[in-house]
């Protein structure tokens, strides 16, 4: 394992990453990014990879102005990181939505090579 798959490295750039997505910064998103990096959301049905992972994450974000994570857990082990995390965002009708979630890293060379993402925003709850 190189240094910077070890897990203390994992958990300064998962912490990164993480501060990328609420600031909506694409650019620091996808420099976390191994080349040819797939982005699974599988609640969501969707997969994309390498260069169309960009515009998919912009998409997001466009959908959603006001999305913001706030992680529960985070388990690092060397070249994977497990991190369970709680999302809010206003839908286009006005409610504001919450859903947990799931996503799972493996790393190489401290890079992400997949971000598989298991969530119930099918079935968000609405917070009053």
């Amino acid at each position: 394992m190189s240094a910077p798959d070890g897990a203390s490295e994992l958990e300064a750039t998962i912490d990164r990453y993480n501060n990328a997505w609420n600031a909506h910064d694409v650019d620091a998103i996808v420099a976390l990014h191994a080349p040819g990096m797939v982005f699974a959301n599988h609640t969501a049905g969707e997969t994309v990879e390498g260069e169309a992972v960009r515009g998919h994450i912009a998409q997001i974000f466009e959908n959603w102005p006001d999305l913001a994570f706030r992680g529960r857990r985070l388990y690092t082990r060397d070249g994977l990181v497990v991190s369970e995390w709680t999302a809010t965002a206003t839908a286009a009708d006005g409610r504001k939505l919450e859903w947990d979630g799931v996503d799972i890293f493996p790393f190489r060379d401290g890079l992400i090579l997949r971000k598989d993402v298991y969530s119930s925003a099918h079935n968000p709850r609405v917070l009053v």
